[in-house]
């Protein structure tokens, strides 16, 4: 590691000296009452309608058009986020051909049935996961999780030294980790990891011991060369009426691994008095996990699926400590002016004079909603937001 002092990794910069976009990120993640709100998007399912009617081309400007505000953080990677991070990844091929549907074994090891010659537009049916017996687990699928295999370190200058720059810029630098329970469910299915929690818990250990060591030595690297502000998780754990197993298996099967990391990025950061955001990624009732992720320090939140009865206000109101991103009903996008106007007056304004909110959907815009009432959401929540 370099002895020469770099602003942003050995002390943060001065609010003077950052971009645009860092102030606003920063202020949200400070929780500062009456800040105006950082502006940016969950996603989007609707792109190719709306490239369709023309509203937008590949030229189009989307931060511009829908008044986002610039970049305030810069994301480290490399450890898997929706699936492991697997060297090498399975090879995709067709290993079924059976007239209107074909079988696919995907880059993270899985079966996966679609419609011939069709990838989107519609849920595909994962037949198959990579792990599925101690087996598959210790021949095939533990020797991609190596951390010493030498690929996930070949461009490591290059991506350090622009975090580097960026951090510099006063961004808030992110690690992106797949979070324990996504990453076990991307290794046996949703069904059979539940399955294996009560069968064979021992195996869950192993893997969740692959998972750590994976992750604190890509980390461990990163740290030779910048101060992480905030390590997040892609969790979904949750349906719509809470986790998809019980606290005590949380606590038993994914806390101390969490714990550990957390302890270990804390002891090693180049600036020890940086404090260290732990945000958590769930869809559905994410509302009766907080309690549990909080003995780890989890302090930033999202997206608050309105649907499975999410509510960022009230979320807001009992933790107040919390920096709460999304929780905006993206079905109400469809349902015209009126009802935007009267979700957006519920939320926006409290949650501003609270802090510590950054509005989006709480998924990606659904397919339905027309550019127009879009638009008139972007306006309001520029309005609103300040």
């Amino acid at each position: 590691m370099s002895t020469t002092i770099l602003a942003g990794v050995h002390s943060t910069v001065p609010r003077s000296e950052m971009s645009p976009g860092a102030r606003k990120m920063r202020d949200a993640y400070e929780r500062v009452p009456g800040a105006p709100l950082y502006r940016r998007e969950f996603g989007y399912y609707v792109m190719e309608r709306w490239r369709r009617e023309g509203y937008v081309t590949d030229d189009t400007d989307l931060a511009e058009l829908f008044m986002f505000d610039p970049p305030g953080t810069h994301n480290l990677g490399q450890l898997g986020w929706c699936e492991a991070a697997f060297i090498p990844a399975y090879e995709e091929c067709v290993v079924e051909a059976c007239g209107d549907y074909e079988v696919v074994q995907d880059n993270a090891g899985r079966y996966v049935r679609y419609f011939a010659g069709r990838r989107n537009g519609f849920m595909p049916t994962y037949e198959r996961h990579p792990v599925h017996d101690r087996r598959s687990w210790e021949e095939d699928v533990l020797p991609r999780l190596d951390p010493a295999a030498p690929e996930r370190f070949a461009d490591l200058d290059a991506r350090m030294e622009y975090a580097q720059r960026e951090a510099a810029q006063g961004f808030i630098v992110t690690q992106n980790v797949i979070g324990g329970y996504m990453y076990l469910r991307s290794l046996m299915g949703p069904e059979d990891t539940l399955v294996m929690f009560h069968d064979d818990p021992g195996l869950i250990h192993s893997c969740m011991e692959a998972w750590f060591a994976l992750a604190d030595a890509v980390i461990a690297r990163h740290q030779e060369h910048v101060t992480i502000d905030e390590l997040f998780l892609a969790e979904d754990i949750c349906y719509n009426h809470g986790p998809l197993i019980s606290p005590d298996m949380m606590r038993e099967s994914l806390l101390p691994y969490y714990r550990q990391l957390t302890d270990n990025i804390r002891r090693r950061q180049i600036d020890a008095s940086r404090h260290l955001y732990v945000q958590i990624d769930t869809d559905g009732f994410a509302e009766a996990a907080i309690p549990v992720y909080r003995e780890i320090g989890v302090d930033v939140m999202s997206p608050f699926e309105v649907a499975a009865g999410c509510d960022v206000v009230r979320v807001g109101n009992e933790y107040p400590d919390m920096v709460l991103t999304g929780g905006i009903d993206k079905r109400i996008l469809a349902e015209g002016k009126s009802a935007i106007d009267a979700e957006l007056e519920r939320i926006i304004p409290t949650m501003r004079e609270r802090g510590g909110y950054i509005p989006t959907c709480d998924h990606g815009v659904p397919e339905e909603v027309s550019f127009d009432d879009y638009m008139h959401y972007r306006r309001r929540v520029v309005e609103l937001g300040g």
